[in-house]
């Protein structure tokens, strides 16, 4: 049998946490800088531990105007302090609970910009270093941040997108475009299917482009995502697939 892990941000404000927990195997928790504060990454971590789910860091630029969304212009010292501060916030609850944090995930215009600019992925992986350098690193295949993190000697976990169509440089369609987002659960079994069984992502222009995936995200706030997810593990299932 093989296995699969199914991650998703949480702590966000959708307050669905209860519903979706029981469905996946790795969570990254909302730490304040897009969202987030004490109380709900601590309510997060109390429901992680019932379930048995990986627990991870979700630290962004500090932008909760924008939800994360806007690359914000800050020194490479202000963003190192930032994300320490973030992920540090959360780590002190998890270990209050006699847990470990497993990994960290930047979020939004972080993760994307992490991406693709050498600059930022030294910052998040210095910190990721700086904090605990066991911890994992979800990042895109191919990605700069996660060549620097294999550099640097961190275990990274490749992440691919349930929920998201890819264009044909393996950037995710824009959330501006109708069709970024896949609602329909038997298109996402088949996006996610492809993905692990050919390792290959068909996007949207049609071409198969090979893509590597240890993770895949599943949006907490999408169109039906708790029946979509249970679709999901139920057909993988049938493919011989666990999610662990």
């Amino acid at each position: 049998m093989k296995t699969i892990d199914i991650n998703c941000d949480l702590g966000e404000g959708v307050i669905n946490e209860s519903v979706l927990m029981p469905l996946i195997s790795s969570c990254n928790i909302a730490c304040g800088g897009h969202a987030g504060d004490l109380e709900t990454m601590t309510t997060v971590v109390n429901l992680a531990k019932i379930n048995n789910v990986n627990i991870g860091a979700h630290p962004s630029f500090p932008d909760k105007e924008n939800f994360g969304r806007a690359i914000i212009a800050m020194s490479a010292d202000d963003l190192f302090d930032s994300l320490t501060t973030q992920i540090k916030s959360l780590k002190a609850i998890v270990e209050a609970q006699q847990l470990k944090l497993h990994h960290v995930k930047p979020h939004g215009a972080l993760y994307n910009l992490a991406s693709v600019d050498v600059a930022t992925a030294a910052v998040v992986v210095d910190v990721i270093k700086n904090i605990d350098k066991d911890l994992v690193l979800y990042a895109p295949f191919e990605s700069v941040i996660s060549k620097i993190a294999i550099q640097e000697g961190l275990r990274v976990m490749f992440e691919g997108f349930a929920d998201r169509n890819y264009n044909e440089d393996l950037t995710l369609v824009s959330r501006s475009e109708l069709n970024a987002l896949i609602h329909d659960p038997v298109v996402m079994f088949e996006h996610v299917y492809n993905m692990i069984s050919r390792g290959n992502v068909t996007t949207r222009e049609g071409v198969e482009v090979a893509l590597k995936v240890d993770t895949f995200c599943v949006h907490g706030d999408g169109k039906n995502v708790a029946s979509n997810l249970q679709f999901l593990i139920k057909n993988l299932a049938s493919k011989n697939i666990k999610i662990t």
